[in-house]
């Protein structure tokens, strides 16, 4: 059943339209991740919910209730921002237990729930500790157990990691995405990191230039793309121009050799252009398993990057990267030499425009 809903919003400033036509159901409980470039509307989707900007046109309702209109601190929503956002002049514990003092919540109320938040987050030493005195990872933590402390019913994420170093973002990612999961909150999280998208999401959705290009899982937005755009966008992807040779049976000609597609090439007849796509990972050579496709090429580059190698073949006039995971045993042709690469129907995908 729907517990947050977006729909049909509208938002421009001026004449520009910053987020052009939303339309989003979210479950009770679901993680859900809007992930874009710089510019592409997520934020302010985001701002729109948490009622920092009014939407243009179009409704918000959470859990029945229409919020639209409603001020930020009429809707029960916990926002993280990016820049932690705390009171330097408060402790670890007032931080936490704001919200609930601005509510007028009885003393016991606050100190009980601020005991549970700092056991939540782990930081029950750090309680009389001021914000300086913590690292990036340890405010970012005080930050959620403050959107936490209040029982919102929509927690909202504005990038809450891309101030932190990689091996601080990975694991502090694992916390909240636990945490969430362990209170059964809804949760809408905004990033322009694809793995961050991918590894935490129930669903994903992909904006580009205020616009709605894909919602899905994380395992169907990278692996069954709809548009060039998230093709692009997220992951490695190999792309090149065919031509249809037979529409309804899914075969394409590459440079002229036969590339054959799992499904059939809707609304396109035979001699029209099409844009097709491959993951670096779905190729293999052909002497060790032939697949559906089998591509005479010639290797082009090899680079070692640590878990992986990545190779370059030539088929044709086209350059494809091939991925294939590194071992000490691992025997690499020779930069110049003729060889064939394979993958399956299914890995060859059709962009829409």
């Amino acid at each position: 059943m729907t517990y947050l809903s977006i729909s049909h919003v509208t938002k421009k400033f001026g004449d520009t339209v910053v987020v052009d036509d939303f339309n989003l159901d979210i479950e009770k409980g679901e993680f859900v991740s809007f992930l874009g470039p710089s510019g592409c509307g997520k934020t302010t989707t985001l701002r729109m919910v948490a009622g920092f900007e009014t939407p243009t046109s179009g409704r918000i309702l959470l859990d029945g209730a229409d919020i639209t209109n409603a001020a930020p601190n009429k809707r029960n929503v916990g926002m993280i921002f990016q820049s932690y956002a705390l009171f330097p002049n408060m402790t670890v514990a007032q931080n936490i237990g704001f919200g609930l003092h601005v509510r007028k919540e009885p003393a016991s109320v606050i100190n009980q729930r601020v005991d549970e938040m700092l056991s939540l987050i782990n930081l029950e030493a750090h309680a009389k500790k001021f914000p300086y005195q913590l690292s990036g990872g340890q405010q970012q933590r005080v930050s959620l157990a403050r959107a936490l402390a209040i029982h919102p019913q929509v927690l909202l994420l504005d990038e809450p990691l891309s101030a932190l170093d990689a091996k601080i973002r990975v694991s502090l990612r694992a916390e909240i995405r636990a945490i969430q999961k362990k209170m059964g909150i809804t949760a809408i999280f905004v990033t322009h990191d694809q793995e961050e998208a991918l590894s935490i999401s129930d669903r994903v959705v992909v904006m580009n230039a205020g616009l709605i290009e894909q919602v899905g899982t994380p395992f169907e937005v990278y692996n069954f793309p709809q548009t060039q755009f998230v093709a692009n966008f997220v992951g490695s992807l190999n792309t090149a121009n065919a031509e249809v040779v037979d529409a309804s049976r899914g075969i394409l000609n590459l440079d002229g050799v036969q590339l054959v597609t799992a499904s059939e090439i809707k609304s396109k007849r035979k001699g029209d252009a099409v844009r097709v796509s491959i993951r670096p990972e779905r190729f293999s050579f052909a002497s060790e398993q032939r697949k559906d496709n089998v591509l005479d090429c010639s290797i082009e580059n090899i680079t070692f990057l640590g878990a992986v190698v990545r190779i370059q073949v030539k088929v044709g006039n086209t350059k494809f990267n091939m991925d294939t995971f590194n071992n000490p045993f691992l025997e690499l042709p020779k930069i110049g030499s003729r060889d064939q690469v394979t993958c399956s129907k299914e890995a060859v995908l059709v962009l829409e425009d």
